[in-house]
């Protein structure tokens, strides 16, 4: 088990397992108990009701957050010609083919998105043992495979965020920064929220969501009361 800082177990002490936090009331106990000296992420972490094991009940999307995520996204594009051109236009770090494959290949992980053209997918896929499980690999459901590769960078560097659930059925996403106001905080959490509700899988039975937490990138979690804090 991680030993954790004075900081964190200050804070901790502060927290009730027990109690199911108002959204507004957790994110301000957040941005007024700092556990790190950096601008924290703060995060939401769901803990799913659905089975993990079952590809049909499989969770994953993307979402625009309205106040972005506070971070430069550094976003790389498989493609060639005037597609790789406009990516590198439109922002992107790296945009190329046979070059950039090698370069992936090689070891070099400097990049937080990956888009690649329809074209371009039969190679990308090679990259599997890589991009997989970094969660990296282009994927059409999230709008990481694409025609128009100017349109997805920008998307992904203003604030579009993909999320899926892990092995252990649960879905961790960032919304923001401790810096960010009360409102910029609360409406990237609806996002994600109302996001992660419209990604139901049709096959999904019982209780959809079983649990919705949120914490900082060096802070203790605090249950939300969603049925106070998220409008159904």
């Amino acid at each position: 088990m991680a030993k954790h800082g004075k900081k964190y177990t200050a804070v901790k002490k502060k927290v009730s397992v027990e109690k199911l936090y108002p959204l507004t009331e957790a994110i301000q106990f957040i941005k007024d108990n700092p556990t790190a000296n950096f601008d924290e992420t703060v995060e939401i972490a769901l803990r799913m009701g659905v089975d993990p094991t079952k590809s049909d009940q499989a969770i994953r999307s993307t979402v625009a957050l309205p106040h972005g995520t506070g971070k430069d996204v550094r976003v790389i594009v498989f493609a060639t010609g005037s597609a790789a051109e406009e990516a590198r236009a439109a922002g992107a770090v790296e945009a190329g083919f046979e070059d950039l494959l090698a370069k992936v290949t090689g070891g070099w992980m400097d990049f937080d998105i990956v888009i690649a053209t329809p074209d371009a997918m039969k190679e990308v896929r090679k990259l599997g043992k890589v991009l997989g499980p970094r969660g990296l690999m282009p994927n059409p459901k999230t709008g990481t495979v694409a025609e128009d590769t100017a349109t997805a960078v920008k998307q992904f560097k203003a604030g579009r965020v993909e999320f899926r659930m892990d092995k252990n059925g649960n879905v961790m996403v960032p919304f923001g920064k401790r810096s960010f106001t009360i409102e910029a905080l609360s409406e990237n959490f609806h996002a994600v929220y109302e996001a992660i509700l419209a990604a139901k899988p049709a096959s999904s039975k019982g209780i959809y969501i079983k649990r919705c937490t949120i914490s900082s990138t060096m802070g203790p979690g605090m249950h939300i009361d969603t049925k106070e804090s998220v409008t159904a």
